[in-house]
């Protein structure tokens, strides 16, 4: 069943034809792999981008790969690296070893606050380049895509108190996924049948760190209405669970086109936007684009 399923998540390499726009140059900083960077239940591996400029006390941006992917191949095949120059950030590539090279998205101890396995060896990448390079513990933020993007939203779940925000390009909501046989698969989930109001979406993620009462993470979901891999009732089920993280309703404050076939809208609390959703017309799981990492920097506030 895994393997079957995953066959519309191995064509996401080929976003790397439409996502790169120019090439770094060769004067350019290199991506490097940090090891030894805190406890890594599950043996990921991090790679680490430091612009040559970077900001006196820089934010991070994780960025996580698709399956089958790798931290080095969304590094080469994305433009965050690009706009980390451009802007002054960092940028972690996580990249698992494990054999589907998918995210642990789906397990009881990723989806808890401290419990292990894939989202609390990212945390631990984060914690060292706060560490290591005098980073902004308030601005460190998630994106990705597929499988990153079902991590996007376990990270942001999981860890508010680490994650501000995060941008998420065709993924599921947190703890959609979930299962305790093992499996990496949830095909109730993966063809959007699992449906819940927006209160039993939002306890899915004030359980998993009882008691936090700190700031909630932004998020920006991005999704193709044809996507036929993760299936697009998957982008309003994570409409309604975000918006209900935040104490806020499920009419939209704004709609609007940034593009032909872009529809977005934003969900306000206090006069800033919370939540945005931005639904691509006849968009695949493959949607992704040149110019989209331009718009989730911009929505994470690393532009400025």
């Amino acid at each position: 069943m895994l393997r079957r399923a995953l066959r519309g998540l191995l064509a996401a390499p080929i976003i790397a034809a439409l996502l790169i726009t120019t090439a770094p140059s060769a004067s350019a900083a290199q991506l490097t792999q940090v090891t030894n960077f805190g406890p890594n239940p599950s043996n990921l591996q991090m790679y680490l981008y430091v612009p040559n400029k970077v900001k006196p006390r820089p934010a991070v941006l994780v960025a996580s790969h698709y399956c089958t992917g790798s931290g080095p191949a969304f590094y080469t095949n994305t433009e965050f690296a690009r706009l980390a120059d451009r802007y002054g950030f960092i940028v972690v590539y996580p990249s698992v070893t494990r054999a589907s090279k998918c995210f642990d998205v789906a397990s009881p101890q990723t989806l808890r606050h401290g419990g292990g396995s894939d989202s609390l060896g990212i945390v631990s990448m984060v914690r060292h380049v706060l560490q290591r390079n005098n980073a902004d513990p308030n601005r460190v933020y998630a994106t990705g895509h597929s499988s990153g993007a079902m991590m996007t939203n376990v990270l942001l779940g999981a860890y508010p108190d680490v994650f501000r925000g995060g941008a998420a390009f065709a993924g599921v909501p947190f703890a959609c996924f979930a299962t305790t046989n093992g499996s990496e698969w949830n095909s109730q989930c993966a063809n959007g049948q699992l449906v819940k109001t927006p209160q039993q979406w939002g306890d899915l993620v004030r359980r998993a760190f009882p008691g936090y009462t700190g700031p909630k993470p932004r998020m920006q979901l991005w999704h193709g209405t044809n996507d036929d891999t993760l299936r697009y009732p998957n982008f309003g089920e994570a409409i309604k669970q975000w918006t209900n993280v935040a104490g806020i309703g499920q009419t939209p404050t704004s709609t609007d086109r940034p593009q032909p076939n872009w529809v977005r809208t934003r969900y306000n609390l206090g006069g800033a936007v919370q939540v945005e959703g931005i639904s691509v017309q006849n968009g695949s799981h493959n949607f992704v684009v040149a110019g989209m990492a331009q718009y989730a920097v911009d929505f994470l506030g690393l532009s400025r």
